[in-house]
């Protein structure tokens, strides 16, 4: 069974259709634009932090502040939910391998906004059944139906999922 990353997390909440030809190694992203715009907020965003520290080969955090404060940087509120799940997810990971994360902070460096997110018990939990639910759709035979919503028209994934 594969690691669930940060961006499986992610991408449960965006579209768990994405999420399966993600996990089935159909990469789509690596032309699209919005993605390339997203990198390059990433990239000159917060010079002077340590970027992009790599755990377990399952989560990328984007920057941290003395192993207390993760740091997730994003280019839109657009995927908010989403954003703040898959945050959650890495101070769950972290939390787990004995690292005590005060908070997570999601950083929209374009609209100079930030905000803080923090990890409940209630929050594990349903952290431990979205997991289950990853695993059950990585695992099947074909990808789950279309969302039919305004977003799958700017997805990287959009001529795989309607052409």
């Amino acid at each position: 069974m594969k690691k669930i990353t940060g961006v499986m997390i992610y991408y449960y909440f965006v579209c768990k259709r994405k999420l399966w030809y993600f996990s089935n190694n159909l990469n789509m992203e690596f032309n699209s634009e919005l993605v390339g715009i997203g990198k390059l907020v990433d990239e000159t965003s917060y010079g002077r932090e340590k970027k992009h520290i790599l755990i377990d080969e399952s989560i990328n955090i984007d920057f941290l502040k003395d192993w207390k404060v993760i740091h997730e940087v994003k280019k839109s509120r657009k995927m908010d939910e989403a954003s703040k799940w898959q945050l959650k997810y890495y101070i769950w990971v972290l939390k787990n391998k004995g690292v005590e994360i005060e908070k997570g902070i999601l950083d929209y460096p374009l609209l100079r906004k930030r905000e803080e997110i923090f990890l409940n018990e209630e929050d594990e939990e349903k952290l431990k059944n979205i997991i289950e639910d990853i695993k059950r759709i990585i695992s099947s035979n074909l990808p789950l139906d279309t969302l039919d919503k305004n977003v799958c028209k700017k997805c990287a994934y959009y001529e795989l999922c309607y052409i």
